[in-house]
């Protein structure tokens, strides 16, 4: 990348994390906890997406794995709080994966705690990857 210049990509990836972040927080004021776990996860894929294309000068590979990825973008920093989002992808939506149904699954303080570890990951990305 000539210039520090920030690939068009990556910068789609990183608008729709935050944008992803600030639905997480409103559904928690509506107490949609579920839908705000899920984003958080999103939230947390984007941001490690873009900063994928950061660094690799590529796309990010297709799959929904926080870990995976992390491991990838070298996220040794923050594996705790990729830990915390990563079941959110399918628990947060299916009754099969949740055992239960999702949208009764879910407190308050569940998903505080998956906006602390999401902003944990997006403000990361940020600070290694020079995203906006």
């Amino acid at each position: 990348m000539e210039g520090g210049e920030i690939r068009e990509e990556a910068l789609y990836w990183w608008r729709e994390s935050l944008h992803n972040l600030r639905q997480a927080k409103k559904n928690l004021e509506i107490e949609e906890y579920s839908i705000a776990a899920f984003l958080c996860h999103q939230a947390a894929e984007k941001a490690l997406k873009a900063l994928y294309i950061v660094r690799k000068h590529r796309l990010p590979p297709r799959g929904h794995d926080l870990l995976k990825l992390g491991r990838v973008v070298e996220a040794d920093e923050i594996l705790d709080e990729l830990k915390i989002l990563n079941p959110h992808y399918t628990i947060a939506r299916y009754p099969n994966a949740a055992n239960t149904v999702p949208s009764e699954a879910y407190s308050r303080e569940i998903v505080e705690r998956c906006i602390g570890a999401a902003c944990k990951v997006v403000d990361w990305a940020r600070k290694v990857g020079g995203l906006p």
